[in-house]
């Protein structure tokens, strides 16, 4: 048994050094291909975690048309956190409101002297719970609260997430089609690879078939000759996946404006790494298979 294993492995490398240039050309095309495919899956799974970040931050802002007295406040907030999908209410005196807006102003804050304390609406600022940060769900509690109290306007930032939600779908879909393209032509390339060496030693395989060589015999070395080749294009893209994470994906996120400080990238798990170079493998014997189906009996 290990003396066959040896044979068929022997075998395969001796295929690969007699072409080696149709071999190195298959495997950086899996690695490419393979980088380019676990890239998309990066750049997608860290804008979606963005995302989901930044949901956590979204709330419903309620602008009065009247400020609550101070008898009416405390019955108001009791009321609101009782509403459906609302995790936690804070009131917002028009007083605090233009403090805000004086903060934020900083330097500039001088352009207000003189204008009035309570210029600004009093408002309720209302955080939601994980289930109703979504378009659907803040529309139930907006119908809840224009039920419950005179409202003057409301806010929230649900607009603009839903079309970031919407361009990391096209991102997925454009992902999905590149990484298809990418897989026929990697499987096109190592098929052709195989089937070249196939065609050269056609007269040792007719030889071999008549001295009572069966198949299995046959295609085995072919077959671990694309998984040897996979194997290796899988450690490349691993390589060219890190190096691209450390020197671009990672910069680029980062120095997105709407990025937090304290965001951090994910990278491939050990086990999605492993998956990876797998695929390689895989890769590699279904185009082995895809030509020995067409000159190797199986």
């Amino acid at each position: 048994m290990l003396e066959a294993v040896r044979y068929f492995f022997l075998r395969a490398l001796r295929n690969m050094r007699q072409w080696p240039f149709l071999c190195s050309a298959a495997i950086l095309t899996m690695a490419v291909s393979l980088a380019t495919i676990a890239t998309f899956f990066l750049i997608v799974v860290n804008i979606e975690q963005l995302a989901s970040r930044w949901t956590q931050e979204i709330q419903v802002i309620a602008y009065l048309q009247r400020a609550p007295s101070a008898q009416e406040l405390p019955t108001l907030i009791n009321k609101m956190e009782q509403l459906e999908g609302v995790e936690k209410v804070a009131y917002v005196s028009p007083q605090a409101a233009m403090e805000r807006f004086r903060e934020r102003l900083g330097e500039d804050a001088a352009l207000l002297q003189g204008v009035r304390p309570d210029l600004l609406p009093a408002s309720f600022e209302l955080g939601l719970v994980a289930e109703y940060r979504s378009q659907k769900g803040i529309e139930v509690i907006i119908e809840q609260l224009e039920s419950l109290i005179a409202i003057d306007d409301l806010r929230y930032g649900q607009t603009w997430l839903e079309r970031f939600n919407n361009f990391v779908s096209m991102l997925r879909f454009v992902g999905a089609f590149v990484g298809g393209f990418l897989l026929f032509a990697t499987l096109f390339i190592v098929a052709n690879t195989i089937r070249l060496t196939l065609y050269a030693r056609r007269d040792e395989l007719e030889i071999m078939a008549l001295v009572g060589a069966t198949m299995r015999f046959i295609k085995i070395p072919f077959m671990l000759e694309g998984a040897i080749q996979g194997f290796v294009g899988g450690l490349l893209s691993l390589l060219f996946l890190s190096a691209s994470f450390s020197l671009i994906i990672s910069k680029s996120l980062n120095a997105f404006w709407l990025t937090p400080a304290d965001f951090d990238l994910l990278f491939l798990t050990a086990a999605q790494q492993l998956f990876l170079v797998l695929a390689g493998v895989v890769l590699g014997v279904l185009g082995s298979l895809s030509s020995l189906r067409r000159f190797v009996r199986i």
